[in-house]
């Protein structure tokens, strides 16, 4: 970026800054208004296109403050890519220091799972494991097996009931979320993303599996964080969710 360039877009995002020198409306004029008026629209657009990302979060603390809350986000962190879909990643952080929210322990979380989702849909496609596939292996071989996941696959662990706050603002007659942990699974089985929530062990499970860890050493630590974790429901939401890419090779 060069020097001039660096001083229009500092000029787009500080509203205290002076309109930068040189520039001129259509008419060979100083641009004076018109930049202002540029510099309102960008962002504008830019807190827009964060509503549109983050419907939960924009609920939960209400638009009009988000209106706020996105302007100072938008100041503090300008797009570093053309690429739209991906901009607000930076917004979880932003909000765990953002004092205005701070009373809202779980927003933070909750912006993750929006990421994670919107994420899972842009994601690559790819054919799924046959389920055959893995009833052909033995226990033993499959304790040893690293299973590949799909791309659009993501987990969001939290100390707080992320699903169930997330449910209850996009569902209508969810119920009203009780304080408790939840990890919760990101899948794509077809056009859109959905999350699912995990049993509890089920998110130390998937994490080492996403790991690269052989299954038997992802059942450990999920064991190691539940006694006596049952494999079976989580197992069964990867496979029926579409979300296992490959065995891999268990000897």
């Amino acid at each position: 970026m060069t020097t001039t360039q660096s001083s229009f877009a500092g000029a787009i995002f500080d509203p205290s800054s002076p309109r930068p020198d040189g520039l001129s409306d259509g008419q060979g004029r100083p641009a004076g208004r018109r930049f202002d008026v540029y510099r309102n629209n960008v962002i504008v657009s830019l807190t827009e296109a964060l509503e549109a990302s983050f419907p939960v979060v924009t609920k939960l603390v209400g638009q009009a403050n988000f209106k706020l809350l996105a302007g100072d986000f938008v100041r503090a962190h300008p797009p570093s890519s053309p690429l739209m879909m991906f901009y607000g990643a930076e917004l979880p952080a932003f909000l765990t220091g953002y004092g205005p929210v701070q009373g809202i322990k779980y927003l933070p979380d909750v912006a993750r799972l929006e990421i994670a989702l919107r994420e899972s849909y842009h994601a690559a496609d790819a054919v799924p494991l046959d389920p055959a596939a893995l009833g052909a292996v033995s226990p033993e071989a499959l304790m040893r097996a690293r299973l590949t996941l799909v791309p659009s696959l993501r987990l969001v662990r939290s100390g707080w009931p992320i699903y169930a706050i997330w449910r209850f603002n996009r569902e209508e007659g969810a119920p009203k979320p009780l304080m408790a942990a939840q990890d919760v699974l990101v899948a794509r089985p077809d056009l859109d993303p959905l999350p699912l929530l995990l049993p509890p062990g089920g998110g130390a499970f998937v994490a080492g599996l996403a790991r690269g860890e052989p299954l038997g050493t992802a059942l450990e630590h999920a064991m190691g964080e539940v006694d006596g974790f049952d494999l079976t429901p989580t197992l069964t939401c990867l496979i029926s969710n579409a979300a296992i890419l490959d065995i891999g090779d268990p000897s």
